[in-house]
């Protein structure tokens, strides 16, 4: 029966072609299967054989670990050199994704909050 090894929520591309690439290398069968339509299902890297699973997951643990390790290193770089992404860089590049989130924020604190207010005599 096929073990789902990666989620393809959230993944970025690179990530999930060094995933295949990995299971390619070490050999081990598996099928991809891609998001739905209306983004119910994410998609996933399935590996097909029970027994090759917690080879799959072994090297899918290491993999990440090292992934990890690089990711931390590129953005401890980035911010020693000032080049890393603030709020303040992303506020110039994009401000109206800014402000439009800070006010869909804003709103939806205000109808948590006003149950409260009402409540409250």
């Amino acid at each position: 029966m096929s073990k789902l090894l990666l989620n393809l929520r959230n993944v970025p591309e690179d990530e999930a072609d060094d995933v295949r690439a990995l299971l390619d290398a070490q050999e081990i069968a598996y099928y991809e299967t891609r998001p739905s339509l209306w983004g119910v299902s994410a998609g996933g890297i399935w590996v097909t054989e029970d027994a090759a699973f917690a080879a799959a997951r072994h090297a899918m643990d290491d993999y990440q670990q090292q992934r990890s390790a690089r990711v931390r290193a590129e953005y401890a770089a980035a911010k020693q050199a000032g080049t890393a992404e603030t709020f303040v860089t992303l506020l110039r590049a994009d401000p109206v994704r800014v402000v439009m989130s800070v006010l869909g924020i804003l709103f939806a604190l205000g109808l948590v909050t006003i149950p409260f207010f009402l409540l409250r005599r």
